[in-house]
């Protein structure tokens, strides 16, 4: 895949002087005179060029010996989300890195070397050579990238939680308190207790009433409003209340972490003036919050890099440039409410899914009237009587396509998170009843987080490029000539269509990725 263009470290270093949001996660600065590491949106005051060191990684700057900032706070920063088309290698090394960033990837087997060989194996190489690419590319081990981010991920509990430090180092991903402790001491030169009291976690009452609140940040441009709009346009009664003109998300989450399941709500308030979302959880999701904000960052697309899309897609979509692609907290969820979308109005599927809400949700307590169910798991609906199903206007199509689906999920043969292999996971889709091309694609943008999707035949998306659906296959060619312009980021492509930001190509020249 296309990136932005590489910055040198001038370029880098410019973009520090001005605290360029734009490149916040795309590289940091270890400053010499302070060995301390931060993020180029930092609002201290900004080193000199000579005592200037930078790593495309935090894990990079760790290596180096360098240690976070306590202000800027680097484990704030969008993920890196860049990926290469350069060779073989750094796309491996990409898509490697990318699954070691899910938090459920944090395990254990680390420590006895059994989860590299599980990864070289998921990404069909041997462990020697994933050891050898990944360092040759990313600049680090795997080992050593995964304990930088389960540390960067300790350290924010720290900072914006009051849990025991004991749950902490198991949310983290670490097999022993002794062992968490040895690495906090090891790496930053402080305790955990003595890192969490220079951070100024919230205490007393005010932690007790706020619950805890962590922050995300994310790369402008971002069109806040427009992601909430598009949620909202789905939104459903009772497990979801998204308030787009005060720029925030209200839902209820069910989350399975280690075998176990795990129920709450959120709420995601955007904050556009610092590039930032504060995340609201419920006390009942605190020990699973690392993998909780991994879903939440997919959910409201917060790691992509507008850069390198723009760069492809401004000259077709020269008034998008802020919109994002929504994801899903849960991918069987989306898959459901993707299979009851079939042919029908976003607000007739809204209906028959606000239905199935109704009929098989699980009850949930919180503070907000408007939400009081979760969606219902693959297992009730797995075991669900079509009867029922069409008793809420489900045609048997689709109801056998949403138990196909639900089974799939159940006995495992179906993976539908983020992190599921694209080919093997859009194959077994169609071969369920019911799921065709448009679905599996469509499922694959958002819960899969595949930045090139296409979801062929989709007639509103002909409408918005000004072709004439009714050629029906003529056109559906006409459409994927027209979007090959736009690989590797036809996701985008497809949402800032359906935006109506489409225009034939223009003269204008793309954004500059530069200072």
């Amino acid at each position: 895949m296309n990136r932005a263009t590489p910055l040198d470290d001038d370029a880098r270093y410019r973009a520090l002087c001005s605290h360029d949001a734009r490149f916040d996660g795309r590289f940091f600065v270890g400053v010499t005179s302070t060995g301390i590491y931060c993020r180029p949106v930092c609002r201290v005051r900004t080193p000199r060029r000579e005592n200037c060191r930078f790593f495309n990684h935090a894990a990079q700057a760790e290596q180096a010996g360098f240690r976070p900032c306590l202000r800027c706070r680097p484990e704030l920063a969008p993920l890196d989300r860049h990926w290469s088309a350069e060779d073989a290698g750094a796309i491996l090394a990409c898509q490697a890195m990318r699954l070691l960033d899910d938090p459920q990837s944090w395990s254990t087997a680390w420590a006895d070397g059994t989860a590299i060989r599980r990864l070289s194996e998921r990404l069909g190489v041997s462990d020697r050579h994933l050891r050898r690419i990944f360092e040759a590319h990313i600049g680090v081990s795997p080992q050593r990238y995964v304990q930088t981010r389960k540390l960067l991920s300790a350290k924010q509990l720290l900072a914006d939680t009051r849990l025991p430090v004991s749950q902490v180092a198991q949310a983290s991903g670490f097999a022993s308190l002794r062992r968490f402790n040895g690495a906090i001491q090891a790496r930053y030169g402080l305790s955990p207790t003595q890192m969490r009291r220079s951070q100024s976690a919230p205490s007393g009452r005010e932690a007790e009433h706020a619950g805890a609140t962590v922050h995300l940040s994310w790369r402008p441009p971002y069109d806040a409003v427009a992601m909430l709009t598009f949620l909202a346009q789905r939104q459903l009664p009772g497990v979801e209340w998204v308030q787009p003109e005060a720029l925030r998300l209200h839902r209820t989450v069910r989350l399975v972490v280690g075998g176990e399941t795990h129920s709450g709500w959120l709420v995601a308030q955007f904050e556009p003036a610092a590039h930032r979302l504060a995340l609201r959880v419920s006390d009942s999701l605190h020990t699973v919050l690392p993998s909780l904000i991994w879903r939440v960052r997919a959910l409201l697309d917060l790691d992509a890099d507008p850069q390198a899309i723009n760069a492809v897609l401004h000259p077709h979509f020269p008034t998008g440039d802020g919109l994002r692609v929504p994801g899903g907290l849960d991918g069987f969820e989306l898959a459901v409410r993707a299979v009851l979308g079939q042919q029908v109005t976003v607000a007739a599927a809204r209906t028959l899914a606000q239905r199935l809400v109704e009929r098989w949700g699980e009850p949930l307590v919180t503070p907000f009237a408007s939400l009081h169910r979760l969606f219902p798991s693959a297992h009730t609906l797995a075991s669900a009587d079509p009867q029922a199903l069409g008793e809420l206007g489900i045609v048997r199509q689709r109801q056998a396509a949403i138990q196909a689906l639900a089974r799939a999920v159940t006995d495992g043969s179906l993976d539908l998170g983020g992190q599921a292999d694209l080919s093997s996971t859009l194959q077994t889709l169609q071969a369920l009843p019911g799921i065709g091309p448009w679905t599996a694609q469509y499922i694959a943008l958002r819960a899969l987080r595949w930045p090139d999707a296409w979801p062929t035949g989709d007639v509103a998306l002909h409408q918005a490029l000004g072709l004439n659906h009714r050629l029906g296959a003529a056109t559906q060619r006409q459409a994927k000539r027209l979007a090959s312009a736009w690989q590797p980021w036809r996701s985008y492509a497809v949402l800032r269509a359906w935006a109506g930001t489409y225009q034939a190509p223009a003269t204008t020249d793309p954004p500059k990725d530069s200072l």
